[in-house]
């Protein structure tokens, strides 16, 4: 699926993939993934999915089907290599900088913003990771670090980008999570539909 167009005119909040139980707007027998930039994770993917939309089928809730589905899925992700490879096949403890890609610009107010490999964060750190995020949601991001997903691409960077500014700003001063994620899904979907903003938008968020 086209994840670009559903997050800017269907639900800002779309992830990586998703079902009918879920996302009621979602067809009931259809499983849905959004087209990658980097990576092949589409197993991993229809695996959770299809634990997920049976679970719910049966009646069970969204909450208790989830944790079944994650379990599918790392299962996967294990038998793949992911953790071997950042782990040195078990021998050291994995390092958060081992899934830097490229180096997106050092802020002045010097934060770091990264593209990161999301197949090996999602594998080893967070199976639940999308998109971005940053020090202040996630433990294992060092300290004063934003991460870009690179399964995102190019054209709807920038809105990632500014939503996870925009909520980071936020929770330095003070805001709880889901404040700070509310307001910034808020500014980042107005910025999807009105892009020539987005640079003014950014650079209120520090990106000079």
């Amino acid at each position: 699926m086209d994840g670009t167009y559903i997050r800017s005119h269907i639900d800002e909040e779309f992830t990586n993939f998703g079902q009918h139980y879920r996302y009621s707007y979602i067809p009931i027998n259809e499983l849905w993934i959004d087209h990658e930039a980097e990576h092949d994770e589409r197993q991993f993917f229809i695996d959770h999915l299809l634990v997920e939309h049976r679970l719910m089928t049966e009646g069970m809730s969204y909450e208790k089907a989830l944790p079944k589905a994650d379990q599918a899925e790392r299962k996967e992700r294990l038998r793949a290599g992911d953790v071997s490879h950042l782990t040195r096949r078990g021998q050291t403890l994995p390092d958060a900088r081992d899934v830097h890609e490229r180096l997106w610009k050092r802020l002045e107010n010097g934060i770091s913003v990264w593209i990161v490999n999301g197949r090996l964060v999602r594998s080893v750190f967070d199976i639940d990771f999308t998109e971005g995020g940053h020090d202040h949601v996630y433990e294992f991001v060092p300290e004063n670090e934003v991460w870009i997903d690179d399964a995102i691409f190019e054209v709807e960077r920038g809105y990632v980008l500014l939503h996870e500014l925009h909520e980071r700003n936020l929770m330095a001063k003070g805001w709880p999570y889901s404040k700070a994620h509310a307001e910034s899904s808020r500014l980042e979907y107005y910025c999807r539909h009105h892009p020539n903003e987005l640079h003014d938008k950014l650079i209120a968020e520090g990106w000079a």
